[in-house]
């Protein structure tokens, strides 16, 4: 049995051999093969390290150019906002500046018709005044008395558009004294009568304001009574004839709305005449 063994071994050694030499004759055909290159091995440490930190800065600069981009963006968006809020504001306040102005100008147009309207109105009763107005009413309707009763100055011609009782007295004189009473009496009939005047007029030269004011006062005689200067005694006179001038003949007229005057007759007269005399004057419209 250990020559087998021996054997064994001297072919295992021979093959070995073989294998060597062919790989030797391989080799040298082929010039000679390079060294197998030694795995690559990895970076120590302290290289990895700065290569990490420069890739951490560098998303760190990343990152704060994209905050940057963000915050330029979000400043431009906050700016055109505010922009266009201005525009809106300033759109608005020309709206309302405008609204404003057209209001006012609306205004004064509103406010210049209505004094236009009011002055043609005031035109046109001018005119119809003047239209009713005779233009040869008597001198003596413009001429200033005084109102004993209450100290105020007035006129005839004051009273245009009203209807006017006028007697012609004297405080002396007795019928004259009760056609005032019968005067007195009348105003009570007919209650407050806006479009009615009473007025009595004191032709004597003699006497004077404050013994007609004493007459007044005395009998309660409230309506408008004046002393009369010469000229209007003297033009009444005239016009009407020598008995107004004349009081116990108790002269009275009546001035009717457009300024014509109608004597009564003379002596004294009732409330109830004066009354009936009255009325077509008083019913006629103003």
């Amino acid at each position: 049995m250990a020559p087998t063994k021996n054997i064994t071994h001297r072919k295992n050694y021979s093959s070995l051999l073989l294998a060597l030499l062919i790989t030797a004759v391989i080799v040298a055909a082929c010039g000679g093969a390079a060294p197998a290159a030694a795995p690559e091995q990895p970076a120590p440490a302290e290289e990895a390290m700065p290569q990490q930190k420069a890739q951490s800065d560098e998303a760190m600069a990343e990152d704060a150019m994209t905050e940057d981009t963000m915050a330029d963006e979000a400043m431009a968006d906050d700016a055109m906002i505010e922009k266009e809020a201005m525009a809106d504001h300033a759109t608005t306040d020309q709206e309302t500046m405008a609204d404003d102005a057209m209001a006012e100008q609306d205004a004064m147009t509103d406010e210049t018709m209505a004094e236009n309207e009011a002055m043609a109105d005031e035109a046109m009763a001018d005119n119809a005044m003047a239209e009713s107005e005779p233009a040869d009413l008597p001198a003596w309707y413009n001429i200033e008395l005084t109102n004993v009763n209450t100290g105020e100055i007035f006129k005839i011609a004051d009273f245009h558009n009203k209807v006017v009782l006028v007697e012609t007295m004297a405080v002396w004189c007795s019928n004259c004294l009760r056609q005032q009473r019968e005067v007195l009496a009348l105003h009570s009939q007919l209650g407050d009568q806006p479009d009615l005047v009473s007025v009595a007029i004191d032709i004597d030269p003699n006497e004077d304001n404050e013994t007609l004011k004493a007459h007044t006062d005395k009998n309660g005689f409230d309506w408008v009574y004046a002393v009369a200067p010469g000229e209007v005694a003297s033009e009444i006179g005239q016009l009407y004839g020598g008995q107004f001038l004349n009081p116990p003949a108790t002269p009275m007229l009546i001035i009717d709305r457009q300024g014509q005057a109608h004597p009564l007759e003379f002596g004294p007269k009732s409330a109830q005449t004066l009354q009936e005399a009255l009325a077509p004057f008083l019913s006629e419209e103003g």
